[in-house]
């Protein structure tokens, strides 16, 4: 006699952490879509695959739900942009390819479409949740400009660029790469070819090295 056929195996259920990943990750493309206001639970929840009391369950209004998504994001921003400042760990005999890399690698990161729709939401949200700012910028510019700074004050000590203070170099850095893109990207809304952007992060890292590249001896 046969045996009797085995049952199909059952796809296990999505954990509570995997549900409110995708609620988040659902709820910034519909706020960022929509903005605030237009933005319907609703639809984040079809995105989402969860039923619309999910998402309730894991966020208790509309309100803690776009500050979570927008939080998260900015983790999410933080930690791509600190992956790219790894390569100033170990640069290489020549710093300013290594510099003109990593500068590139984050105008790129500032120009991509989750950065941009994260600058959009805060500023156009800031006059009903002024504590977007705090939120984002903690978790972006100023968390990035301190691992930067960590990385040049490292190149400091070992005589690749002159003695600064560290802080300062890596806000002037970032002031440089980002100052220009907001101009020529016209607030976000101009596409910057591969091109410009190379230009744009080499004219940045020129720059720099003018203001704090190692002091070269006099001539006797």
């Amino acid at each position: 006699m046969a045996s009797a056929a085995a049952p199909a195996a059952k796809t296990p259920p999505r954990g509570r952490i995997d549900k409110r990943n995708a609620i988040l990750g659902a709820a910034f493309d519909v706020f960022a879509a929509h903005g605030y206001a237009q933005a319907l639970v609703q639809e984040i929840a079809e995105q989402a695959g969860v039923a619309k009391p999910t998402v309730y369950n894991h966020f208790t209004d509309k309100e803690t739900l776009f500050r979570a998504s927008l939080t998260a994001e900015a983790e999410a921003v933080m930690q791509r942009n600190i992956e790219v400042l790894d390569g100033l760990r170990s640069p290489g005999a020549d710093l300013r390819a290594a510099l003109s890399g990593v500068a590139l690698r984050l105008a790129r990161s500032c120009c991509d479409k989750r950065s941009r729709s994260l600058r959009w939401l805060t500023y156009a949200q800031v006059a009903r949740f002024p504590d977007l700012i705090e939120i984002v910028q903690g978790r972006t510019s100023l968390r990035i400009g301190e691992a930067l700074a960590d990385r040049l004050a490292r190149l400091t000590l070992s005589g690749r660029l002159r003695p600064c203070d560290p802080a300062l170099a890596a806000e002037q850095l970032l002031a440089l790469i980002t100052g220009p893109l907001e101009v020529r990207s016209r607030l976000g809304t101009r596409t910057i070819g591969p091109a410009e952007l190379r230009e744009l992060a080499d004219a940045a890292v020129d720059t720099f090295l003018y203001a704090f590249g190692p002091e070269t001896p006099a001539a006797g």
